[in-house]
């Protein structure tokens, strides 16, 4: 208890830790800048895609599920100054399997809502070409 109490002195001082570690890292808030985009790509936000962005989240990359509202205010204060080829210029020095292991990301959450959109189709092929990646390189891993 007094660990959990400490916790949360912290978190009000220092912010949440969920959303500085997005905050800290560049890469990451790139990455998920790019995941959101992909759930906004068909004009709709389903459930679906929200459940998959959280596991990615908590799966992947260590956040929180109760710092998940806080991560998506960030993205969405921090997303008005950068565009998706800028968000993707972050990954192109990265190798191959961190490139794969993004496109495999925005593949989940398109696929996510049990139908692929227009606009989902396009913003993977364009992401899958500025990622210099095939769309073999999706089901490929190391």
């Amino acid at each position: 208890m007094p660990l959990n109490l400490l916790e949360q002195i912290r978190s009000v001082f220092e912010g949440d830790p969920g959303v500085r570690k997005v905050a800290d890292d560049p890469v990451l808030t790139a990455e998920l800048l790019l995941l959101f985009r992909m759930i906004l790509a068909d004009g709709v936000v389903t459930e679906g895609e929200m459940a998959t962005l959280r596991r990615i989240c908590r799966d992947s990359f260590g956040i929180p599920e109760e710092s998940m509202d806080g991560v998506i205010e960030y993205l969405n204060d921090f997303g008005y100054e950068t565009n998706g080829e800028q968000a993707i210029q972050m990954f192109l020095d990265l190798d191959l399997e961190r490139r794969r292991a993004l496109a495999r990301h925005m593949a989940e959450i398109a696929k996510s809502d049990a139908q692929l959109a227009e606009g989902e189709l396009k913003l993977m092929k364009r992401s899958l070409d500025l990622l210099r990646l095939e769309p073999a390189d999706l089901a490929r891993s190391s």
